[in-house]
């Protein structure tokens, strides 16, 4: 398949290139917020608005001068302004967690979401729970497992189908994630990622594709290709970083790194 990148005006300014809500991170998986936030910006959205804890901010805003920060409580007035809903990533699955999980995605105006990690476990717990329209879930085998209350080894078994079936079930585009990860739209479209090496098996690298994906999305890409393009570009990174790092030195962070040369790949 043929990848492009959304197009760039040059008399475009940041808002032009969307805003990405990101309500990540929880005291103990702070880095979780810090990659998917970076990579949504790296990707080329204009603005990423963390809500997050104070803690969180903090060991964030210690590392980087890019995010726009937001308290929690300040959630719906952030969502009146974001292109994009990100909600998820190192969220934890505590009780609050839930209830800022359920207020957001209850809430979340006609934009698109993005629900990864944590937020995929909640999910996962909510019986009967109704998505929003335009909504992209993440999920690795466990959590696929999770969502479609089967045993891992009936996800494993047939990939391809149990992506079929998250989508059918939640009425939702889906990223499962593996060596080959599978992408399937609402209407049961297949796609089979053919970049990446094990290099990608590393804490955070999931963070970062679904900053890569919110961050696509912010650009106006339509949901399937987004999703689509950022499994592409984020088994580029790795490929990429392998040839630098091998498959056993390389970080989620430096994948962040390698998203400007996997761009130029498809440029």
């Amino acid at each position: 398949m043929d990848f492009k990148m959304p197009e760039r005006q040059e008399n475009s300014h940041k808002g032009t290139f969307g805003r990405v809500l990101n309500i990540a991170g929880s005291d103990y998986m702070p880095g979780a917020a810090l990659l998917s936030s970076l990579s949504a910006l790296k990707i080329g959205c204009g603005y990423v608005f963390l809500a997050s804890t104070e803690r969180v901010i903090d060991a964030v805003a210690a590392q980087t001068q890019n995010i726009v920060f937001a308290p929690i409580a300040d959630i719906d007035n952030q969502l009146e302004n974001a292109d994009v809903l990100l909600i998820g990533c190192g969220l934890s699955t505590t009780k609050n967690a839930q209830d800022i999980f359920i207020n957001a995605v209850q809430n979340v105006p006609n934009i698109p979401c993005v629900i990864d990690a944590d937020g995929l476990n909640i999910l996962s717990k909510l019986k009967g729970f109704k998505l929003p329209e335009n909504v992209i879930l993440t999920p690795h085998p466990k959590e696929a497992a999770r969502l479609l209350d089967k045993p891992l080894i009936d996800i494993v078994a047939d990939m391809s189908a149990s992506a079929k079936a998250i989508s059918e079930k939640y009425k939702c585009i889906t990223v499962l994630k593996s060596h080959h990860t599978i992408v399937c739209s609402k209407d049961l479209e297949i796609y089979i990622n053919n970049t990446g090496n094990s290099a990608l098996a590393k804490a955070g690298s999931g963070d970062v594709l679904a900053g890569m994906i919110a961050g696509l999305l912010a650009q106006r890409c339509e949901a399937f290709y987004a999703a689509k393009l950022g499994v592409f570009l984020h088994g580029r990174c790795g490929d990429l970083a392998k040839n630098d790092l091998t498959e056993y030195g390389v970080l989620a962070h430096d994948l962040i790194r390698y998203i400007p040369d996997s761009i130029k790949t498809i440029l």
